[in-house]
Protein backbone atom coordinates (compact mmCIF):
# COMPACT_ATOMS: atom_id res chain seq x y z
CA UNK A 1 0.00 0.00 0.00
CA UNK A 2 2.99 2.34 0.59
CA UNK A 3 4.17 1.90 -3.01
CA UNK A 4 7.29 -0.21 -2.38
CA UNK A 5 8.43 -2.93 -4.77
CA UNK A 6 7.31 -6.42 -3.79
CA UNK A 7 8.30 -10.02 -4.58
CA UNK A 8 5.40 -12.26 -3.58
CA UNK A 9 5.81 -16.02 -3.28
CA UNK A 10 2.96 -18.28 -2.26
CA UNK A 11 1.22 -21.51 -3.13
CA UNK A 12 -1.58 -21.50 -5.65
CA UNK A 13 -5.00 -20.53 -4.31
CA UNK A 14 -3.66 -18.17 -1.64
CA UNK A 15 -5.35 -15.05 -3.06
CA UNK A 16 -2.50 -13.35 -4.92
CA UNK A 17 -4.94 -11.62 -7.31
CA UNK A 18 -6.46 -9.42 -4.62
CA UNK A 19 -3.07 -9.26 -2.91
CA UNK A 20 -1.83 -7.01 -5.71
CA UNK A 21 -5.28 -5.91 -6.95
CA UNK A 22 -6.32 -3.99 -3.84
CA UNK A 23 -3.16 -1.79 -3.71
CA UNK A 24 -3.35 -1.18 -7.47
CA UNK A 25 -6.98 -0.04 -7.27
CA UNK A 26 -6.28 2.02 -4.15
CA UNK A 27 -3.46 3.98 -5.81
CA UNK A 28 -5.43 4.90 -8.96
CA UNK A 29 -6.37 8.50 -9.61
CA UNK A 30 -10.01 8.61 -10.66
CA UNK A 31 -11.26 9.90 -12.92
CA UNK A 32 -8.13 9.53 -15.02
CA UNK A 33 -7.27 11.06 -18.37
CA UNK A 34 -7.73 7.74 -20.22
CA UNK A 35 -4.05 6.76 -20.26
CA UNK A 36 -3.34 3.44 -18.43
CA UNK A 37 -2.14 3.99 -14.86
CA UNK A 38 -1.62 0.30 -14.03
CA UNK A 39 -0.37 -2.63 -16.12
CA UNK A 40 -0.81 -6.27 -15.09
CA UNK A 41 1.07 -8.85 -17.20
CA UNK A 42 -0.07 -12.50 -17.10
CA UNK A 43 1.11 -15.56 -19.09
CA UNK A 44 -2.14 -16.97 -20.53
CA UNK A 45 -5.42 -15.74 -21.99
CA UNK A 46 -7.48 -17.65 -19.45
CA UNK A 47 -5.61 -16.07 -16.53
CA UNK A 48 -6.00 -12.66 -18.19
CA UNK A 49 -9.78 -13.07 -18.21
CA UNK A 50 -9.75 -14.38 -14.64
CA UNK A 51 -7.77 -11.42 -13.26
CA UNK A 52 -9.87 -8.93 -15.22
CA UNK A 53 -13.07 -10.50 -13.87
CA UNK A 54 -11.84 -10.41 -10.26
CA UNK A 55 -10.62 -6.81 -10.43
CA UNK A 56 -13.79 -5.68 -12.20
CA UNK A 57 -15.84 -7.11 -9.33
CA UNK A 58 -13.56 -5.47 -6.76
CA UNK A 59 -13.79 -2.03 -8.43
CA UNK A 60 -17.44 -1.89 -9.47
CA UNK A 61 -18.12 1.07 -7.14
CA UNK A 62 -14.96 3.00 -8.07
CA UNK A 63 -15.70 3.84 -11.70
CA UNK A 64 -12.46 2.22 -12.89
CA UNK A 65 -12.15 1.42 -16.60
CA UNK A 66 -10.65 -2.07 -17.02
CA UNK A 67 -9.45 -3.69 -20.25
CA UNK A 68 -8.21 -7.21 -21.03
CA UNK A 69 -5.74 -7.41 -23.92
CA UNK A 70 -4.78 -10.83 -25.26
CA UNK A 71 -4.33 -12.69 -28.52
CA UNK A 72 -7.07 -14.54 -30.38
CA UNK A 73 -9.34 -11.50 -30.57
CA UNK A 74 -9.48 -8.83 -33.31
CA UNK A 75 -7.14 -5.88 -32.85
CA UNK A 76 -9.88 -3.39 -33.75
CA UNK A 77 -11.96 -4.01 -30.58
CA UNK A 78 -8.97 -3.55 -28.28
CA UNK A 79 -7.66 -0.48 -30.14
CA UNK A 80 -11.12 1.10 -29.97
CA UNK A 81 -11.30 0.51 -26.20
CA UNK A 82 -7.82 2.04 -25.73
CA UNK A 83 -8.85 5.15 -27.67
CA UNK A 84 -11.90 5.60 -25.44
CA UNK A 85 -9.62 5.52 -22.41
CA UNK A 86 -8.75 2.93 -19.73
CA UNK A 87 -7.26 3.02 -16.25
CA UNK A 88 -6.06 -0.58 -15.77
CA UNK A 89 -4.79 -2.91 -18.51
CA UNK A 90 -4.49 -6.67 -17.96
CA UNK A 91 -2.78 -8.50 -20.80
CA UNK A 92 -0.51 -11.19 -22.17
CA UNK A 93 3.02 -10.18 -23.23
CA UNK A 94 2.75 -10.75 -26.99
CA UNK A 95 -0.37 -8.65 -27.66
CA UNK A 96 0.71 -5.96 -25.17
CA UNK A 97 4.02 -5.58 -26.99
CA UNK A 98 2.31 -5.46 -30.40
CA UNK A 99 -0.05 -2.66 -29.39
CA UNK A 100 2.68 -0.74 -27.55
CA UNK A 101 4.99 -0.83 -30.59
CA UNK A 102 2.09 0.34 -32.80
CA UNK A 103 1.62 3.31 -30.41
CA UNK A 104 -1.95 2.29 -29.58
CA UNK A 105 -1.02 1.35 -26.00
CA UNK A 106 0.68 4.22 -24.15
CA UNK A 107 2.80 3.05 -21.20
CA UNK A 108 4.36 6.40 -20.30
CA UNK A 109 2.06 7.02 -17.32
CA UNK A 110 2.04 3.56 -15.73
CA UNK A 111 2.50 3.95 -11.97
CA UNK A 112 1.87 0.33 -10.96
CA UNK A 113 3.28 -2.71 -12.75
CA UNK A 114 2.44 -6.31 -11.82
CA UNK A 115 4.09 -9.46 -13.20
CA UNK A 116 1.85 -12.37 -12.24
CA UNK A 117 3.00 -16.01 -12.50
CA UNK A 118 6.48 -14.91 -13.53
CA UNK A 119 7.89 -18.45 -13.52
CA UNK A 120 5.21 -19.56 -15.99
CA UNK A 121 6.09 -16.64 -18.30
CA UNK A 122 9.70 -17.83 -18.12
CA UNK A 123 8.68 -21.38 -19.07
CA UNK A 124 6.63 -20.09 -22.03
CA UNK A 125 9.56 -18.05 -23.36
CA UNK A 126 8.07 -14.61 -22.62
CA UNK A 127 11.08 -13.27 -20.69
CA UNK A 128 12.52 -11.21 -23.61
CA UNK A 129 9.09 -9.66 -24.21
CA UNK A 130 8.78 -8.85 -20.51
CA UNK A 131 12.14 -7.08 -20.53
CA UNK A 132 11.09 -4.99 -23.55
CA UNK A 133 7.82 -4.02 -21.84
CA UNK A 134 9.72 -3.08 -18.67
CA UNK A 135 11.89 -0.78 -20.78
CA UNK A 136 8.78 1.12 -21.97
CA UNK A 137 7.31 1.99 -18.55
CA UNK A 138 8.56 4.89 -16.37
CA UNK A 139 11.34 4.28 -13.88
CA UNK A 140 9.26 5.90 -11.12
CA UNK A 141 6.72 3.14 -10.50
CA UNK A 142 5.74 0.40 -8.11
CA UNK A 143 6.63 -3.08 -9.39
CA UNK A 144 5.13 -6.25 -7.92
CA UNK A 145 6.41 -9.65 -9.05
CA UNK A 146 4.53 -12.80 -8.07
CA UNK A 147 5.82 -16.31 -8.64
CA UNK A 148 5.25 -19.70 -7.04
CA UNK A 149 8.93 -20.60 -7.58
CA UNK A 150 12.05 -18.47 -7.91
CA UNK A 151 14.37 -19.86 -10.60
CA UNK A 152 17.60 -18.03 -11.47
CA UNK A 153 16.33 -15.94 -14.42
CA UNK A 154 13.42 -14.62 -12.34
CA UNK A 155 15.80 -13.58 -9.56
CA UNK A 156 17.97 -11.81 -12.17
CA UNK A 157 14.89 -10.06 -13.55
CA UNK A 158 13.91 -8.91 -10.06
CA UNK A 159 17.39 -7.57 -9.31
CA UNK A 160 17.49 -5.69 -12.62
CA UNK A 161 14.08 -4.02 -12.64
CA UNK A 162 12.98 -3.85 -8.98
CA UNK A 163 14.32 -1.33 -6.49
CA UNK A 164 15.05 -2.75 -3.04
CA UNK A 165 12.11 -5.15 -3.16
CA UNK A 166 10.56 -6.71 -0.09
CA UNK A 167 10.36 -10.50 -0.46
CA UNK A 168 7.13 -11.79 1.08
CA UNK A 169 6.68 -15.53 1.41
CA UNK A 170 3.14 -16.32 2.48
CA UNK A 171 3.97 -19.67 4.08
CA UNK A 172 6.41 -21.33 6.45
CA UNK A 173 9.78 -22.41 5.12
CA UNK A 174 9.12 -26.11 5.71
CA UNK A 175 5.53 -26.03 4.47
CA UNK A 176 4.67 -28.26 1.52
CA UNK A 177 3.59 -26.93 -1.83
CA UNK A 178 0.26 -28.77 -1.75
CA UNK A 179 -2.70 -27.98 0.47
CA UNK A 180 -3.28 -30.53 3.21
CA UNK A 181 -7.01 -30.43 2.45
CA UNK A 182 -6.44 -32.14 -0.92
CA UNK A 183 -6.57 -35.94 -0.82
CA UNK A 184 -4.23 -37.48 -3.38
CA UNK A 185 -4.62 -40.83 -5.11
CA UNK A 186 -2.08 -42.23 -7.57
CA UNK A 187 -2.94 -45.26 -9.71
CA UNK A 188 -0.87 -47.16 -12.26
CA UNK A 189 -3.29 -47.62 -15.15
CA UNK A 190 -3.13 -48.93 -18.70
CA UNK A 191 -3.65 -46.33 -21.41
CA UNK A 192 -6.53 -48.32 -22.96
CA UNK A 193 -8.36 -48.48 -19.63
CA UNK A 194 -8.00 -44.85 -18.53
CA UNK A 195 -11.28 -43.68 -20.10
CA UNK A 196 -13.17 -46.38 -18.19
CA UNK A 197 -11.48 -45.37 -14.92
CA UNK A 198 -12.29 -41.69 -15.49
CA UNK A 199 -15.92 -42.50 -16.35
CA UNK A 200 -16.33 -44.34 -13.05
CA UNK A 201 -14.46 -41.66 -11.07
CA UNK A 202 -16.91 -39.07 -12.43
CA UNK A 203 -19.70 -40.99 -10.69
CA UNK A 204 -18.13 -40.58 -7.23
CA UNK A 205 -20.36 -39.48 -4.39
CA UNK A 206 -20.39 -35.74 -3.64
CA UNK A 207 -18.55 -34.93 -6.85
CA UNK A 208 -18.94 -31.38 -8.08
CA UNK A 209 -17.12 -29.71 -10.96
CA UNK A 210 -14.14 -31.72 -12.19
CA UNK A 211 -11.05 -30.71 -14.18
CA UNK A 212 -9.25 -33.38 -16.21
CA UNK A 213 -5.73 -32.58 -17.42
CA UNK A 214 -3.96 -34.07 -20.42
CA UNK A 215 -0.48 -33.39 -21.79
CA UNK A 216 -1.41 -32.97 -25.47
CA UNK A 217 -4.16 -31.10 -27.32
CA UNK A 218 -5.19 -34.20 -29.26
CA UNK A 219 -5.59 -36.26 -26.08
CA UNK A 220 -7.65 -33.53 -24.41
CA UNK A 221 -10.09 -33.35 -27.32
CA UNK A 222 -10.29 -37.15 -27.59
CA UNK A 223 -11.10 -37.55 -23.88
CA UNK A 224 -13.75 -34.80 -24.01
CA UNK A 225 -15.43 -36.39 -27.04
CA UNK A 226 -15.33 -39.82 -25.41
CA UNK A 227 -16.91 -38.56 -22.18
CA UNK A 228 -19.64 -36.72 -24.11
CA UNK A 229 -20.44 -39.95 -25.94
CA UNK A 230 -20.72 -41.73 -22.58
CA UNK A 231 -23.39 -39.27 -21.42
CA UNK A 232 -21.27 -36.82 -19.39
CA UNK A 233 -21.49 -33.05 -19.84
CA UNK A 234 -17.88 -32.45 -20.92
CA UNK A 235 -15.98 -29.73 -22.76
CA UNK A 236 -12.38 -29.20 -23.87
CA UNK A 237 -9.97 -26.26 -23.56
CA UNK A 238 -6.72 -26.42 -25.52
CA UNK A 239 -4.61 -24.47 -27.98
CA UNK A 240 -6.16 -25.87 -31.17
CA UNK A 241 -9.52 -24.31 -30.30
CA UNK A 242 -10.33 -20.74 -31.25
CA UNK A 243 -10.53 -18.15 -28.51
CA UNK A 244 -14.32 -18.03 -28.78
CA UNK A 245 -14.62 -21.79 -28.26
CA UNK A 246 -12.24 -21.71 -25.28
CA UNK A 247 -14.18 -18.91 -23.58
CA UNK A 248 -17.45 -20.69 -24.34
CA UNK A 249 -16.21 -23.87 -22.61
CA UNK A 250 -15.01 -21.95 -19.53
CA UNK A 251 -18.29 -20.03 -19.28
CA UNK A 252 -20.29 -23.26 -19.51
CA UNK A 253 -18.06 -24.81 -16.83
CA UNK A 254 -18.43 -21.85 -14.46
CA UNK A 255 -22.20 -21.82 -14.99
CA UNK A 256 -22.50 -25.55 -14.26
CA UNK A 257 -23.82 -26.44 -17.71
CA UNK A 258 -20.71 -28.60 -18.06
CA UNK A 259 -19.25 -30.41 -15.05
CA UNK A 260 -16.16 -32.02 -16.63
CA UNK A 261 -13.58 -29.73 -18.23
CA UNK A 262 -10.77 -31.49 -20.10
CA UNK A 263 -7.79 -29.17 -20.51
CA UNK A 264 -4.13 -28.96 -21.31
CA UNK A 265 -1.85 -27.07 -18.95
CA UNK A 266 -2.99 -23.78 -20.50
CA UNK A 267 -5.81 -23.84 -17.91
CA UNK A 268 -3.70 -24.99 -14.97
CA UNK A 269 -2.43 -21.55 -14.00
CA UNK A 270 -4.52 -19.15 -11.99
CA UNK A 271 -7.99 -20.29 -13.04
CA UNK A 272 -10.13 -19.90 -9.93
CA UNK A 273 -13.47 -21.64 -10.36
CA UNK A 274 -15.70 -22.34 -7.37
CA UNK A 275 -16.80 -25.86 -6.45
CA UNK A 276 -14.04 -27.77 -8.27
CA UNK A 277 -14.07 -30.86 -6.08
CA UNK A 278 -11.98 -33.26 -8.20
CA UNK A 279 -8.89 -32.95 -10.38
CA UNK A 280 -7.88 -35.91 -12.56
CA UNK A 281 -4.47 -36.13 -14.20
CA UNK A 282 -5.27 -38.28 -17.22
CA UNK A 283 -1.55 -38.34 -17.99
CA UNK A 284 1.29 -37.91 -15.54
CA UNK A 285 2.46 -34.27 -15.39
CA UNK A 286 5.85 -33.31 -16.79
CA UNK A 287 7.31 -32.14 -13.47
CA UNK A 288 6.46 -31.25 -9.88
CA UNK A 289 5.58 -27.62 -10.71
CA UNK A 290 2.96 -28.73 -13.24
CA UNK A 291 1.60 -31.24 -10.74
CA UNK A 292 1.25 -28.58 -8.03
CA UNK A 293 -0.54 -26.15 -10.32
CA UNK A 294 -2.85 -28.80 -11.74
CA UNK A 295 -4.12 -30.14 -8.43
CA UNK A 296 -4.17 -26.60 -7.03
CA UNK A 297 -7.45 -26.06 -8.93
CA UNK A 298 -9.18 -27.88 -6.05
CA UNK A 299 -8.93 -27.47 -2.30
CA UNK A 300 -9.03 -23.67 -2.64
CA UNK A 301 -10.26 -21.09 -0.14
CA UNK A 302 -10.67 -23.53 2.73
CA UNK A 303 -12.48 -26.24 0.76
CA UNK A 304 -11.48 -29.87 0.47
CA UNK A 305 -10.61 -31.60 -2.77
CA UNK A 306 -9.59 -34.88 -4.41
CA UNK A 307 -6.65 -35.27 -6.81
CA UNK A 308 -6.37 -38.44 -8.92
CA UNK A 309 -3.29 -39.17 -11.03
CA UNK A 310 -3.21 -41.99 -13.60
CA UNK A 311 0.34 -43.15 -14.32
CA UNK A 312 1.05 -45.43 -17.27
CA UNK A 313 3.87 -47.96 -17.13
CA UNK A 314 6.16 -45.79 -19.28
CA UNK A 315 5.51 -42.77 -17.02
CA UNK A 316 6.68 -44.31 -13.75
CA UNK A 317 10.09 -42.61 -13.88
CA UNK A 318 8.35 -39.23 -14.22
CA UNK A 319 6.11 -39.90 -11.24
CA UNK A 320 9.05 -40.98 -9.08
CA UNK A 321 10.77 -37.68 -9.81
CA UNK A 322 7.61 -35.75 -8.81
CA UNK A 323 7.22 -37.84 -5.65
CA UNK A 324 10.83 -37.29 -4.60
CA UNK A 325 10.70 -33.54 -5.27
CA UNK A 326 7.48 -33.02 -3.29
CA UNK A 327 8.13 -35.76 -0.68
CA UNK A 328 4.68 -37.25 -1.15
CA UNK A 329 5.56 -40.71 0.17
CA UNK A 330 3.89 -42.54 -2.76
CA UNK A 331 6.80 -43.76 -4.92
CA UNK A 332 4.98 -46.85 -6.21
CA UNK A 333 1.51 -46.25 -7.71
CA UNK A 334 -1.01 -49.01 -7.06
CA UNK A 335 -1.79 -51.12 -10.13
CA UNK A 336 -5.41 -50.30 -10.89
CA UNK A 337 -8.06 -51.25 -13.45
CA UNK A 338 -11.58 -49.96 -13.98
CA UNK A 339 -12.92 -53.00 -12.14
CA UNK A 340 -10.51 -52.85 -9.18
CA UNK A 341 -12.21 -52.94 -5.79
CA UNK A 342 -9.95 -50.35 -4.17
CA UNK A 343 -10.84 -47.81 -6.87
CA UNK A 344 -14.52 -47.94 -5.88
CA UNK A 345 -13.64 -47.84 -2.17
CA UNK A 346 -11.13 -44.98 -2.34
CA UNK A 347 -13.34 -42.65 -4.38
CA UNK A 348 -16.76 -43.61 -3.07
CA UNK A 349 -18.01 -44.94 -6.41
CA UNK A 350 -21.32 -46.86 -6.33
CA UNK A 351 -20.84 -50.60 -6.85
CA UNK A 352 -23.18 -50.69 -9.86
CA UNK A 353 -21.40 -47.85 -11.73
CA UNK A 354 -20.35 -48.60 -15.31
CA UNK A 355 -18.46 -46.74 -18.00
CA UNK A 356 -21.61 -44.84 -19.07
CA UNK A 357 -23.62 -42.30 -17.10
CA UNK A 358 -27.23 -43.48 -16.51
CA UNK A 359 -29.85 -41.40 -18.31
CA UNK A 360 -31.57 -40.36 -15.08
CA UNK A 361 -28.28 -38.71 -13.98
CA UNK A 362 -27.76 -36.76 -17.23
CA UNK A 363 -29.18 -33.52 -15.85
CA UNK A 364 -26.61 -30.95 -17.07
CA UNK A 365 -27.50 -28.70 -20.00
CA UNK A 366 -24.21 -29.43 -21.79
CA UNK A 367 -21.86 -27.34 -23.90
CA UNK A 368 -24.42 -26.69 -26.66
CA UNK A 369 -26.55 -24.72 -24.20
CA UNK A 370 -23.83 -22.02 -24.08
CA UNK A 371 -23.61 -19.63 -27.01
CA UNK A 372 -20.23 -18.97 -28.60
CA UNK A 373 -19.28 -15.33 -28.97
CA UNK A 374 -18.52 -14.21 -32.54
CA UNK A 375 -14.99 -12.80 -32.48
CA UNK A 376 -14.73 -12.25 -36.24
CA UNK A 377 -16.54 -8.91 -36.17
CA UNK A 378 -18.90 -10.05 -38.95
CA UNK A 379 -16.13 -10.45 -41.55
CA UNK A 380 -17.03 -14.03 -42.41
CA UNK A 381 -20.66 -13.14 -42.96
CA UNK A 382 -19.76 -10.27 -45.28
CA UNK A 383 -17.47 -12.53 -47.27
CA UNK A 384 -20.22 -15.09 -47.62
CA UNK A 385 -22.66 -12.51 -48.99
CA UNK A 386 -20.29 -11.01 -51.50
CA UNK A 387 -18.13 -14.01 -52.28
CA UNK A 388 -18.41 -16.51 -55.09
CA UNK A 389 -18.78 -14.70 -58.39
CA UNK A 390 -20.21 -17.67 -60.26
CA UNK A 391 -22.55 -18.67 -57.44
CA UNK A 392 -23.83 -15.14 -56.88
CA UNK A 393 -24.21 -14.46 -60.57
CA UNK A 394 -26.05 -17.73 -61.11
CA UNK A 395 -28.58 -16.94 -58.42
CA UNK A 396 -29.14 -13.43 -59.80
CA UNK A 397 -29.65 -14.70 -63.36
CA UNK A 398 -32.08 -17.33 -62.09
CA UNK A 399 -34.13 -14.69 -60.32
CA UNK A 400 -34.02 -12.46 -63.39
CA UNK A 401 -35.07 -15.33 -65.66
CA UNK A 402 -37.97 -16.37 -63.45
CA UNK A 403 -39.13 -12.78 -63.17
CA UNK A 404 -39.04 -12.47 -66.97
CA UNK A 405 -41.03 -15.66 -67.51
CA UNK A 406 -43.66 -14.85 -64.87
CA UNK A 407 -44.28 -11.26 -66.02
CA UNK A 408 -46.54 -10.99 -69.12
CA UNK A 409 -45.90 -8.26 -71.65
CA UNK A 410 -47.98 -5.10 -71.34
CA UNK A 411 -49.04 -5.60 -67.69
CA UNK A 412 -48.67 -1.91 -66.96
CA UNK A 413 -45.06 -1.92 -65.75
CA UNK A 414 -43.21 1.24 -66.67
CA UNK A 415 -39.91 -0.59 -67.27
CA UNK A 416 -40.27 -4.22 -68.29
CA UNK A 417 -37.48 -6.51 -67.16
CA UNK A 418 -34.55 -6.82 -69.50
CA UNK A 419 -34.32 -10.07 -71.43
CA UNK A 420 -30.97 -11.70 -71.80
CA UNK A 421 -29.97 -12.67 -75.32
CA UNK A 422 -27.76 -15.48 -76.52
CA UNK A 423 -25.61 -15.18 -79.66
CA UNK A 424 -24.63 -18.17 -81.76
CA UNK A 425 -22.85 -18.49 -85.07
CA UNK A 426 -24.36 -20.85 -87.62
CA UNK A 427 -22.67 -21.27 -91.01
CA UNK A 428 -21.01 -17.92 -90.71
CA UNK A 429 -24.25 -16.14 -89.77
CA UNK A 430 -24.87 -14.28 -86.52
CA UNK A 431 -28.06 -15.60 -84.90
CA UNK A 432 -29.64 -13.91 -81.86
CA UNK A 433 -32.19 -15.73 -79.67
CA UNK A 434 -33.97 -14.94 -76.39
CA UNK A 435 -33.07 -17.05 -73.38
CA UNK A 436 -36.77 -17.24 -72.43
CA UNK A 437 -37.89 -18.72 -75.75
CA UNK A 438 -38.54 -22.32 -74.69
CA UNK A 439 -41.85 -23.68 -75.93
CA UNK A 440 -41.64 -22.11 -79.43
CA UNK A 441 -37.98 -22.88 -79.94
CA UNK A 442 -38.23 -24.58 -83.38
CA UNK A 443 -40.43 -21.86 -84.85
CA UNK A 444 -38.33 -19.12 -83.32
CA UNK A 445 -35.16 -20.56 -84.72
CA UNK A 446 -36.59 -20.89 -88.24
CA UNK A 447 -37.98 -17.33 -88.14
CA UNK A 448 -34.69 -16.06 -86.92
CA UNK A 449 -32.92 -17.93 -89.69
CA UNK A 450 -35.14 -16.31 -92.34
CA UNK A 451 -34.55 -12.86 -90.89
CA UNK A 452 -30.86 -13.50 -90.82
CA UNK A 453 -30.92 -14.55 -94.47
CA UNK A 454 -32.45 -11.19 -95.46
CA UNK A 455 -29.71 -9.28 -93.72
CA UNK A 456 -26.54 -8.36 -95.67
CA UNK A 457 -23.60 -10.68 -95.01
CA UNK A 458 -21.02 -9.57 -92.47
CA UNK A 459 -17.62 -8.56 -93.70
CA UNK A 460 -14.27 -9.81 -92.51
CA UNK A 461 -11.14 -7.71 -92.46
CA UNK A 462 -7.76 -9.33 -92.75
CA UNK A 463 -4.31 -7.93 -93.36
CA UNK A 464 -2.08 -9.77 -95.83
CA UNK A 465 1.40 -8.48 -96.56
CA UNK A 466 0.49 -5.07 -95.19
CA UNK A 467 -2.59 -4.78 -97.49
CA UNK A 468 -6.06 -4.81 -95.89
CA UNK A 469 -8.40 -7.28 -97.67
CA UNK A 470 -12.16 -7.09 -97.15
CA UNK A 471 -14.45 -9.97 -98.12
CA UNK A 472 -17.87 -11.32 -97.21
CA UNK A 473 -18.14 -13.80 -94.35
CA UNK A 474 -20.08 -16.20 -96.58
CA UNK A 475 -17.37 -16.51 -99.24
CA UNK A 476 -15.32 -19.66 -99.44
CA UNK A 477 -11.63 -19.61 -99.98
Amino acid sequence: MAGEDIIGQARTGMGKTLGFGVPVLHRLQTPGDGTPQALIVVPTRELCLQVTHDLTDASKHLGVRMLAIYGGRPYEQQISALRKGVDVVVGTPGRLLDLAEQRHLVLGKVRSLVLDEADEMLDLGFLPDIERILGMVPDERQTMLFSATMPGPIITLARTFLQQPTHIRAEENDQGAIHERTRQFVYRAHSLDKEEIVARALQSQDRGLTMIFARTKRTAQKVADDLTERGFAAAAVHGDLGQGAREKALRAFRAGKVDALVATDVAARGIDIDDVTHVINFQCPEDEKTYVHRIGRTGRAGRTGVAITLVDWDEEYRWKAINDALKLGMPEPVETYSTSEHLFTDLGIPADATGRLPENMQTRAGLDAEQEEDLSGGKKQRRRRSGGGSGGGGSRSTRSSSRTNDTPAGDGEERPPRQRQRRRRRAGQDVTADVTATEEAPAASSDTGEKAADQPPRQRRRRRGGVEVVRDAGETS
